[in-house]
């Protein structure tokens, strides 16, 4: 019984991206890294990034001093990264030295503020994948209430 527990667990953190290995996926790095870890991944169809939004942040001494609440730039930016670590995990050694590319955002909407303390579930599934260009949706979560989602398409192309 403690064999099947024990690989169990195994079986589920090796379902887990940490930060040090999102690192070795994609080129952002602080303060610029949107995302803490990555899980739930099922490989060319979807993924949850994860997101402990801390007062730290940067962008929290502007977005606003008094009030402050993430900029949904920022989660929109965290969807893409979470969708970035899904295509390279999808794309295995296709992807050595390249990196993912933005190439659209269609129907973002944000529904309510994320503040520090909160942490955001991003839930992002591939709408259609044709070569090296990948449509996605994402939607992001605090406490199970949808906080923002988008559509966006990204390409994985060389690095220079």
């Amino acid at each position: 019984m403690d064999e099947a527990n024990s690989e169990s667990k195994n079986a589920v953190s090796a379902d887990v991206i940490d930060v040090n290995q999102i690192m070795d996926m994609i080129p952002h790095r602080y303060p610029f890294l949107m995302i803490d870890k990555v899980t739930d991944i099922v490989p060319s169809k979807s993924a949850t990034g994860i997101k402990c939004v801390t007062m730290a942040e940067p962008h929290f001494q502007g977005h606003f001093p008094v009030m402050p609440i993430m900029p949904g730039v920022l989660i929109v930016e965290a969807m893409a990264q979470t969708a970035a670590v899904l295509v390279v995990q999808s794309t295995g050694v296709e992807s050595t030295g390249k990196v993912v590319y933005f190439m659209s955002i269609d129907n973002a909407r944000f529904r309510k503020p994320v503040v520090p303390g909160d942490v955001i579930h991003l839930k992002v599934a591939t709408i259609r994948q044709r070569g090296n260009v990948w449509k996605l949706s994402g939607k992001a979560f605090v406490d199970e209430m949808i906080v923002a989602e988008a559509v966006f398409a990204a390409m994985i192309a060389d690095s220079k």
